[in-house]
């Protein structure tokens, strides 16, 4: 290893040991000045500026892309998101409506959104958005990317938009009812109340106006479905198939695939993509470009589906027909209160019964798989719920 090679690896190490974002700052300086962030902003928001070293831990372990698709979506999309979001239906009918009229995206869609970001706006996340932005513009992967919202905080907050102490979101910085990244925001935001401000902290009405525009603005088409689940024919080769491969309806006749209540396809829907998250065993799904839509939302399949399904469910659809291919599925928020429940009855330290399986929920777990003879890896499943409701 050459030296310069050498002393170019030591400096991430180094900055990583000082929480001071100081140095950092002052490189950053420049790109702000050229990001219309006045001085009097900029040093109001980041002088003492500390990092926090947990949003690059969650940078690199992030659910969508980690955890089982069954349990991805039993807690998501549970009978309790349902009652939730038909109650907010009802609740907001009107401007959802009133959305529909003007962007073109309907109702279902829209709080399904809502309650898949923040459980209708029950969980906002707690970082505070300038803090997060600026260690992820300092350290970690993507900080190109992280910087350009980082600056696009500060001039959400330089215009009065958002109260410094309520601007306060997840990890990665997208924060309101609906989730938005600051960038999103300055681009897409709609004062959809008449208040003469865009805020999506403390109006739903702007996160639900908001929100149907960014569909819109997506490509989402009036009237035409995400998808359906289809039924597949045995044999039929995956190999090059996917969300992005869109094939005509005829293609998909002709390959023997059907609808999953066995009904022909529709042949209004231009050209569909095949998603199959779990392989040809489990649900699979002839998806348009709407699906895609909501896919740009957060770049996750699994987090596309989950929105596409929960508007299923709050038009009155049922759960998916076809089991996903698991013999321990995954356990919605009531069941995993219950299983954190037990372990507490069984004296385990898991912290508040949340329903969120955090670090402590699943040592509680693995010990107890231990002591019961089953596969010790953790994870909360009807296995362990079982077992332990058996006693």
């Amino acid at each position: 290893m050459s030296a310069a090679l050498a002393s170019a690896l030591l400096v991430p190490a180094a900055r990583a040991q000082s929480t001071d974002l100081s140095a950092c700052m002052a490189e950053l300086r420049p790109a702000a000045r050229s990001g219309k962030v006045s001085d009097a902003t900029w040093a109001r928001h980041t002088a003492g500026l500390q990092a926090d070293f947990s949003v690059i831990e969650k940078l690199n372990f992030q659910p969508e892309f980690r955890t089982a698709i069954w349990d991805y979506l039993s807690a998501l999309v549970d009978e309790e998101r349902v009652a939730d979001g038909a109650a907010r239906l009802a609740q907001h009918r009107q401007v959802l409506e009133r959305a529909e009229q003007r962007f073109g995206v309907d109702a279902a869609t829209v709080v399904a959104v809502w309650g898949v970001e923040s459980n209708f706006g029950q969980t906002f996340g707690k970082y505070p958005l300038v803090q997060a932005l600026g260690t992820l513009s300092c350290h970690g992967r993507r900080q190109s990317y992280f910087r350009g919202e980082f600056l696009a905080a500060l001039r959400i907050l330089q215009a009065g938009h958002i109260a410094p102490e309520r601007l306060v979101g997840s990890w990665a910085g997208a924060f309101g009812h609906t989730q938005f990244m600051p960038s999103t925001f300055e681009r897409l935001a709609v004062d959809f109340d008449g208040d003469g401000r865009a805020d999506l902290m403390d109006s739903s009405v702007d996160a639900l106006g908001s929100t149907a525009n960014f569909l819109a603005r997506a490509g989402w088409q009036t009237g035409v479905p995400w998808g359906f689940e289809v039924k597949l024919p045995a044999g039929i080769s995956l190999a090059g198939e996917g969300r992005r491969i869109k094939r005509s309806v005829s293609e998909w006749i002709a390959r023997g695939v059907r609808r999953v209540d066995g009904s022909p396809l529709p042949a209004d829907l231009g050209n569909l993509g095949l998603l199959t998250l779990a392989g040809g065993n489990g649900p699979a799904f002839l998806v348009t470009r709407n699906f895609d839509a909501l896919y740009s939302y957060n770049a996750a399949e699994s987090y596309g589906l989950a929105i596409a399904h929960l508007s299923d469910r709050l038009r009155g659809a049922g759960p998916f027909a076809t089991p996903w291919p698991t013999d321990d599925a995954g356990l919605s928020r009531a069941e995993r209160r219950e299983l954190q429940g037990l372990l507490v009855m069984r004296g385990h330290d898991i912290g508040p019964v949340d329903g969120m399986l955090g670090d402590k929920s699943r040592d509680a777990i693995r010990a107890e798989q231990q002591r019961l003879g089953l596969e010790v890896n953790g994870r909360g499943g009807q296995k362990i719920l079982k077992t332990l409701r058996a006693g």
